[in-house]
């Protein structure tokens, strides 16, 4: 072959390459046509894709008019379990059990004007889907800076990294330990494992003046160290603070091969815990309207991203899909509690270690709605949601992929902070924790780990499971680690870190049809904004927002086990 037909091929698979798009991801996706004509005697051709029929949430219509441009549109089927979608020359059909109804979407121009309104989650077919609209994402004046300096000052990053150790400092919290009253204390049956603490500590109490979730007052007066006590109001939600020092020594003395010595500052920093019992909630997952992307991440090494292609998925952005940063209409009524989610794709992948010479760097994968924006990886700690609602954390593995038909929802970041070892029936840390470069971290260039961290848990007392939130006012992995084992979790994974903004989580007390927003810590307030009439507008649920994040909604139709 000829040297320019061999240059003419490589720029012609370069192309084919970099024009896959995230519905060529989907490989469970059904299609399906039909030519259509409208009674004005206009015609063309609809295409109906269900991205993954086990989820049956998201679907993409595609409508191509005789003589003109194709339009792609994103709908949501608020009704997954029951509520199924189908396409016939006058338009959808929404089939519900025996009924079905008809929506004419391609007489006049109800496509158009609703793609053209200004609503995010704009209401077809007589509210029975809905169209996703792109929202601008809130961003703090933080993050607008740390952007800024990533992709237009050169040097950017070790600027921020510098800026996120001063950082980490400022959010430290030590709480106050004192002699404890147990009079009036709440009974603990029926809440997580109490955290196994030093007997010196047994007798005192720990108190803290920014824990914003309120504990029928005795968040003002103290808690036991390590204990778990009911959100006033809020069914199935506990809360708990403590601080690495108070940890039984037992704990802090084992695995000091795989876990560093905590020094002094972090080993008294305050963690705040908030546990929402799986019994009676569920939970989701939802990409912000830019974070986290689909390219390479610049930590990739080199020889392990393909100039060829955008992205480690042969993609470099998500269209014709639409990321909303907010709660779908559907859960916002029954929302208990939104938290942020994990990396951004910038530091989302390996740049030492093992993990960064295999799969492109393993970046992080991501699933929502059983769509795959990215290719979930093995070895990377990864909490999941299938489409029975059942909620998961463990290690990937190639194995682990027959299960994705199944995914409703995935997040995977870093490695394992803790898991559980089944020969000893105990929570032991992860191989990496102590790793600063091969366990992808983050923090400043000369391995400053400590800064404020969050964190994500599945935590089993008898037949009840537990999800467990944690933020740590400043640390560690290491740390992070001695507290999950404390808690005796049976799965551990880092979710991001630096700054408030980056360690949200937010609880919901609703009264009649008020709602109160209470903030795990009280400084996370100033994340959300205020209506005119001075509502709290909180984020994720009322503002659309640039990062990814969960969402804990109360069941429909739950029956709570005594």
């Amino acid at each position: 072959m000829r040297p320019i037909a061999i240059a003419c091929l490589a720029v012609w698979l370069a192309q084919a390459q970099s024009s896959k798009t995230i519905l060529d991801l989907q490989q469970f996706r059904q299609t399906n046509s039909v030519h259509f004509l409208t009674k004005d005697g206009k015609s063309g051709l609809a295409t109906l894709i269900n991205l993954n029929p086990s989820v049956n949430a998201w679907y993409v219509l595609k409508v191509a008019w005789n003589g003109g441009p194709e339009s792609t549109y994103h709908l949501e089927n608020p009704k997954p379990a029951t509520q199924k979608l189908l396409l016939q020359p006058s338009g959808l059909v929404i089939v519900e059990g025996g009924n079905r109804c008809n929506c004419e979407l391609f007489a006049g121009d109800t496509l158009t004007q609703a793609k053209a309104s200004r609503t995010i989650y704009q209401p077809l077919c007589d509210g029975r889907i809905y169209l996703r609209n792109p929202g601008v994402g809130r961003r703090s004046t933080l993050e607008a800076a740390a952007e800024f300096l990533r992709d237009r000052v050169w040097g950017g990053e070790e600027i921020i990294a510098l800026g996120h150790a001063v950082l980490g400092e400022r959010n430290r919290e030590t709480g106050t330990i004192e002699a404890r009253s147990t009079e009036g204390e709440p009974s603990q049956r029926g809440g997580p494992l109490a955290a196994r603490i030093d007997s010196q500590f047994a007798a005192r109490s720990l108190a803290s003046n920014n824990l914003g979730i309120g504990l029928g007052g005795l968040e003002k007066t103290g808690m036991a160290p390590g204990q778990w006590y009911p959100a006033e109001g809020i069914p199935g939600v506990w809360v708990s603070i403590l601080q690495p020092n108070l940890i039984d020594s037992a704990i802090l003395k084992s695995y000091q091969t795989i876990v560093n010595r905590l020094d002094p500052v972090e080993a008294s920093a305050l963690c705040y815990l908030v546990a929402f019992d799986l019994n009676q909630v569920d939970l989701g997952y939802a990409l912000g309207t830019d974070h986290p992307r689909v390219g390479w991440s610049e930590r990739a090494p080199a020889q392990m991203r393909d100039p060829n292609i955008p992205g480690p998925d042969g993609i470099g952005d998500t269209a014709p899909l639409v990321s909303t940063g907010l709660v779908a209409p559907e859960f916002a009524p029954r929302t208990v509690a939104t938290f942020i989610g994990g990396f951004k794709r910038t530091h989302g992948a390996f740049k030492y270690g093992e993990l960064a010479l295999r799969n492109h760097g393993s970046h992080y994968g991501f699933i929502e709605e059983g769509v795959v924006f990215s290719t979930l990886q093995p070895g990377l700690a990864t909490i999941f949601i299938l489409s029975d609602g059942s909620v998961q954390m463990k290690t990937w593995t190639e194995a682990d992929n027959q299960l994705l038909a199944r995914i409703k929802h995935a997040r995977q970041n870093g490695v394992p902070l803790v898991e559980f070892d089944d020969a000893t029936r105990s929570t032991i840390p992860g191989r990496l924790v102590a790793h600063w470069g091969p366990g992808n971290w983050s923090g400043s260039e000369d391995s400053k780990l400590r800064t404020m961290r969050s964190g994500v848990a599945l935590q089993q007392n008898g037949a009840r499971r537990f999800l467990i939130y944690a933020d740590f006012s400043d640390a560690t992995p290491s740390a992070m680690a001695r507290i999950f084992q404390a808690y005796q979790c049976r799965y551990a994974m880092l979710l991001d870190m630096n700054a408030l903004e980056h360690t949200y989580c937010a609880v919901y007390r609703r009264t009649g049809t008020r709602l109160a927003v209470l903030h795990l810590i009280k400084g996370m307030s100033e994340l959300d904004k205020s209506a005119p009439s001075g509502e709290v507008l909180p984020r994720f649920l009322a503002l659309a927002d640039n990062r990814d994040f969960f969402y804990v909604t109360r069941r429909a139709r739950q029956e709570v086990k005594p």
